[in-house]
């Protein structure tokens, strides 16, 4: 018979080869029973790591990688997947000291040297992210991807023009990175040039780009259409980066006042106390203090956690919920004889699924008052235009209030903000749900 030794070590040496073939699953089955028959060998422990890490899983490769860089400190690459692994799990100080320590054992590793850069620009520490970067490209000047990390890293800063440039010395080495490409497009749309734009991220969906960020981008700069959402994650990640700056930024930049103009002209209420109002995507709260006075019950709604929190800390609201808002509406028991949606609706295109759920949750003779941003177009559909926000014309609104039993009581055109110092036009909409 065999030894366990030789069983381990012919399981380690298919598990190897299993991996190198990118056959992960039985990479991994081959390195957990050689570790069965030997446990604790370091390296055994850390290319199951990277298998796992292979497979999206770094809290599992983790605990193979944290008793392999304790039983062999000398071990570079048990460090280096230490790193990634702790990186992908948001842990980016102790990432980064996990970079020092592979790089210390060999410092000419570049995915070691890349992966410290993107640890340092995750911890807003720019200018050394940049340095680093600055190194890799003076190391590398015939690699695509430094440049890459390079125009990145300038990005962070606010460089455009000079991230646009390294961008560029990235696609003349490789015309195949789509992240470049998407990167060059939003810099150009950025400094309004929606054509050379929109080839850009034409480029970065035939290079295999992200197809759903990419083609909003494309429909935002050119004639295609609108896709009828934001894609997935993109609006929650939008405003919970935005929180702190949210209410500066809007009222004091943007020059907004929607919601002032939309709650102080409630038609034919006569200072009506609302029985329960519901301030769909409340954000930080900005509707509150107008809310507040005039309803029993105020419960507001944001799919963004900075701006939920925010908003309950501002006291106004009975309850603030992290919901999505088209979900809240289709499940939520609640019932309310007054909705709020004050520029939320300009972040979708298609507003049925809001209009569907608008009635549900709408008492009898309950009123329903939103603002868009007006769009005049032939289809009378709806837009995306370069500030990523859709517009949507008069008779698509009229048409889904029709069809969702509402009674339109006014329909009024006014600016909602400006952008770049020219107002840009709303449709301030009050709706009365039909008995």
């Amino acid at each position: 018979m065999t030894s366990d030794f030789d069983q381990a070590r012919t399981l380690f040496l298919e598990g190897i080869a299993h991996f190198e073939a990118d056959r992960l699953h039985e990479a991994e089955r081959c390195f957990e029973a050689s570790l069965a028959l030997l446990p604790g060998r370091a390296s055994t422990l850390t290319n199951l790591g990277a298998v796992r890490l292979r497979l999206g899983q770094p809290l599992a490769a983790l605990e193979c990688l944290e008793p392999a860089v304790a039983a062999e400190p000398d071990n570079f690459e048990a460090w280096a997947h230490h790193a990634v692994a702790l990186g992908a799990l948001g842990r980016l100080e102790a990432a980064l000291a996990s970079d020092e320590r592979a790089l210390a054992l060999d410092p000419d590793s570049v995915p070691a040297r890349r992966h410290r850069g993107a640890m340092l620009q995750g911890l807003g520490r720019f200018d050394e992210a940049l340095a680093a970067f600055t190194a890799e490209v003076q190391r590398h000047p015939d690699d695509a991807e430094a440049w890459l990390h390079h125009g990145e890293a300038l990005l962070a800063q606010n460089r455009s023009t000079e991230a646009l440039a390294s961008f560029d010395r990235s696609l003349a080495l490789d015309a195949a990175q789509p992240q470049s490409w998407h990167r060059r497009g939003a810099i150009l749309k950025y400094l309004e040039q929606p054509a050379r734009a929109a080839e850009a991220f034409q480029q970065a969906l035939a290079t295999g780009g992200d197809p759903a960020i990419n083609g909003f981008l494309l429909a935002s700069v050119s004639n295609k259409p609108a896709p009828p959402h934001p894609p997935p994650g993109y609006v929650r990640s939008l405003f919970d980066g935005y929180a702190q700056d949210f209410e500066r930024h809007l009222v004091e930049v943007l020059r907004y006042q929607g919601h002032t103009r939309l709650l102080q002209s409630l038609p034919g209420d006569s200072g009506r106390r609302y029985a329960s109002a519901l301030d769909l995507g409340c954000g930080t709260g900005l509707c509150a203090p107008l809310l507040r006075p005039r309803t029993e019950l105020l419960t507001g709604i944001d799919l963004a956690p900075g701006m939920v929190e925010k908003a309950r800390a501002g006291g106004h609201y009975d309850e603030v919920l992290l919901a999505d808002l088209i979900e809240h509406l289709a499940e939520t028991p609640l019932r309310h004889d007054l909705l709020v949606a004050a520029d939320v609706l300009n972040y979708a295109g298609d507003l049925e699924p809001v209009f569907r759920g608008a009635r549900r949750v709408l008492e009898a003779g309950g009123l329903f008052c939103f603002t868009v941003e007006h769009a005049e177009r032939d289809d009378g559909g709806y837009g995306l235009g370069p500030s990523l926000t859709y517009a949507h014309t008069e008779p698509y609104l009229r048409d889904l209030a029709q069809n969702h039993g509402f009674e339109v009581v006014e329909l009024v055109k006014h600016p909602v903000r400006e952008d770049r110092r020219e107002p840009v036009d709303g449709l301030y909409v009050y709706l009365r749900r039909h008995a």
